[in-house]
């Protein structure tokens, strides 16, 4: 594998590393497989795009904002449509949210149109390409991306372990009943939950939209993303990362030495073979999903 080939491969384990995570905290938390996970990462970059618009021209404000909004819609998704759902089977649940995947892309539509935008010309900044050693070339949005997905990964991993909400977030998603009887507040705990994943996912639809474009579409690659947290286990980021590497390698190696539009398909056969060979994913938890 050649250098540049190498670099594609970062840069799409980045993307979907991002929203890998965010699958597996909404999963962790609360047992639920989150179809609406891509749409949340295009309202996020719909968020970014329209503070764009309205006048908002420093950068690392007009993505925070973004990615607050992002959070704050999570949360409110969670207690106003999950929590009141608590003791329906999770089969019911999941329904719901590809129902709710369905209106959020139809609230995008409705609001900002069909038609592509590229929030990067609304800001007025170019997206440079950078030269790295070994004669790798990738944009600027690119390096940025892989920078953000590292320390957000590597945040949530140390928040989780060291903070003292992140380890009531673990308890409450481990063992709720216990969680709740010491004094947990366990639906907070999981709109945190849901509110992080956003910030994940939304981080990663960010970098698509203003590296290649914007419109409620990019959702799909959101849904491409499962089979990231699927393959390497819906309990842990770790897991998810390695098969973001695998899946990212996968794809580019499909279309360098292959058919281009087999990029299209890999990720859907990476799921198929862990279904078959590994239900669990490569370092989730056996017991979370059994063979039929």
């Amino acid at each position: 594998m050649d250098a540049q080939l190498a670099a594609q491969v970062v840069v799409l384990a980045s993307f979907y590393s991002l929203v890998g995570t965010g699958y597996v905290l909404v999963y962790r938390a609360s047992r639920v497989l989150n179809f609406a996970n891509g749409e949340l990462m295009m309202l996020a970059a719909y968020f970014f795009f329209s503070l764009a618009v309205l006048g908002q021209r420093l950068l690392p404000l007009t993505v925070l904002m973004a990615l607050v909004l992002a959070a704050v819609l999570a949360a409110v998704i969670y207690l106003a449509t999950v929590r009141p759902m608590t003791g329906y089977p999770v089969f019911s649940v999941v329904l719901m949210t590809v129902g709710l995947a369905i209106v959020l892309r139809g609230i995008a539509e409705l609001v900002w149109r069909a038609q592509a935008r590229y929030p990067l010309e609304a800001l007025h900044l170019p997206n440079r390409p950078l030269t790295l050693p070994a004669g790798v070339t990738i944009t600027a949005v690119e390096a940025a991306e892989v920078g953000a997905a590292i320390a957000f990964i590597g945040g949530i991993l140390a928040f989780l372990r060291l903070a003292g909400i992140g380890v009531q977030m673990r308890a409450a998603a481990d063992h709720p009943v216990l969680a709740s009887q010491r004094g947990i507040n366990i639906h907070l705990a999981f709109a945190l939950s849901w509110g992080l994943a956003a910030v994940a996912a939304g981080i990663a639809g960010l970098a698509f939209a203003a590296n290649v474009r914007l419109e409620p579409n990019i959702a799909e690659q959101g849904l491409r993303a499962l089979a990231v947290p699927l393959a390497g286990g819906l309990t842990s980021i770790p897991g998810t990362v390695i098969a973001a590497l695998i899946v990212a390698a996968s794809e580019n190696l499909a279309v360098r030495y292959a058919d281009p539009l087999l990029a299209g398909v890999v990720p859907y056969f990476v799921i198929l073979a862990f279904i078959v060979l590994r239900p669990w994913g490569l370092l989730g938890e056996k017991e979370e999903l059994e063979r039929v």
